[in-house]
């Protein structure tokens, strides 16, 4: 078999963090062996270390993606209501704490999806700073006009009720988890 383009790497490699930033975050990042992600991104399980060192790498690099993709999402949210900053949080707290965000751990937030994980892993480690940053750049966006609010209250009760109403889903526990979580931060 040939050598593949520079440009195909590149697609490779994008695949394969594209593939495991979904996977970590809804299986977790020990719940995914490099075969199982590989197999996933359409790629032999041999070519993953044509691409990264380690699983590790490419935990920090999937983490990485994943806020990516978060921050993007929470900025074009708040651009669909230019001029209007609550009504662009009412309506990403709503989005936020929905049953279908909570049924989309793959496509859902990395603060949620990731948390387990990085409690678990090295706390020096390229993947828990860029958590750690990316849960600092989520609070600044709840904070509201206040300057005493730093957000940190409404990303609690948000990321937390995710986290339980994904564990007790199939309970009617987990809708109301949400509804209280909605109407908490909404107040």
């Amino acid at each position: 078999m040939g050598r593949v383009s520079k440009e195909q790497a590149q697609e490779n490699r994008r695949r394969i963090v594209g593939t495991a930033s979904r996977l970590f975050r809804e299986q977790g990042t020990d719940g995914v062996s490099v075969a199982d992600l590989m197999k996933a991104a359409g790629l032999t399980h041999g070519g993953f270390y044509k691409h990264f060192d380690s699983k590790e790498a490419l935990v920090d690099e999937a983490t990485a993606r994943a806020f990516d993709g978060a921050e993007e999402q929470r900025v074009a949210s708040t651009g669909a209501h230019d001029g209007d900053p609550e009504a662009a949080l009412r309506e990403f707290v709503d989005d936020y704490l929905s049953p279908e965000h909570r049924d989309d751990m793959a496509g859902g937030c990395p603060t949620a999806g990731l948390a387990v994980d990085m409690a678990r892993g090295a706390a020096g480690s390229a993947a828990r700073y860029t958590y750690t940053e990316g849960v600092r750049a989520f609070a600044r966006q709840m904070a509201g006009d206040d300057e005493a609010d730093d957000g940190l209250a409404r990303l609690s009760t948000m990321v937390g009720a995710v986290i339980l109403a994904r564990a007790v889903h199939g309970d009617p526990l987990s809708d109301a988890l949400l509804a209280a979580a909605r109407a908490e931060v909404s107040r």
